[in-house]
């Protein structure tokens, strides 16, 4: 990701066909050291494509895919709709972190990272 996230920098300031050189400048610059074998197929996977286009069919897929985040939604707007049944589920929720902080608190027994 770091290499696709290096070479959009690039072609947005300016430079339509990165070249490694390019790449590696500016992954150096916050320092991370280039792969050359993953930065030539980034570079050989976009060479004289419309980024523009390749990010627009990015989208189209990212969209058909399933996220954890649209199912937690669904899930909490039908515990609102059945009524009452949601809060018991919550007090079990709430229950379930008390007793994980205890067991945390006496897992380090007594001894801080910076004692």
């Amino acid at each position: 990701m770091r290499y696709v996230a290096a070479y959009l920098l690039a072609v947005l300031g300016g430079n339509a066909n990165p070249s490694a050189g390019d790449i590696k400048k500016i992954l150096g610059s916050v320092g991370i050291d280039a792969e050359d074998e993953r930065l030539n197929k980034v570079i050989s996977e976009l060479k004289g494509k419309d980024i523009e286009q390749v990010m627009e069919a990015g989208r189209g897929k990212l969209s058909s895919m399933p996220s954890g985040g649209g199912v937690a939604a669904a899930a909490g707007g039908g515990g609102a709709a059945a009524g009452g049944g949601a809060a018991p589920a919550a007090e079990e929720k709430k229950e379930e972190k008390k007793e994980e902080s205890e067991e945390e608190s006496d897992e380090d027994m007594g001894f801080g990272l910076f004692d």
